[in-house]
């Protein structure tokens, strides 16, 4: 797996942009949902949005940065910074319980 976070540019720019670009973004979402595990909006602690995470179905940073890249977001470079992580989902309701009791596949 490959988690992305993803904080929005300073400034007011970046919010409307993601105001704007919202029904696109949301459709497009739409059309990868079979490659993400999980994704959504980051938020600051007066909980406007501030960024995004998304955790892709890949081991492959190129992989995932090429979906990235027909996000509108992405595309609207609202973005100011973008890191991408290998990422193994460990404990918690998402892997079932604790990842490293469940039997081997």
């Amino acid at each position: 797996m490959i988690a992305v976070i993803c904080w929005d540019r300073p400034g007011p720019d970046a919010g409307a942009t993601r105001l704007a670009l919202l029904k696109a973004h949301l459709a497009h979402v739409e059309t990868i949902l079979d490659r993400l595990l999980i994704a959504g909006p980051l938020r600051d602690d007066a909980g406007a949005i501030c960024g995004s995470l998304l955790v892709w179905k890949t081991d492959s940073v190129d992989e995932a940065k090429a979906l990235m890249a027909h996000d509108p977001y992405a595309q609207a470079d609202i973005w100011g910074s973008v890191e991408y992580r290998a990422f193994s989902g460990a404990a918690g309701d998402w892997v079932g319980g604790a990842a490293w009791k469940q039997p081997k596949a």
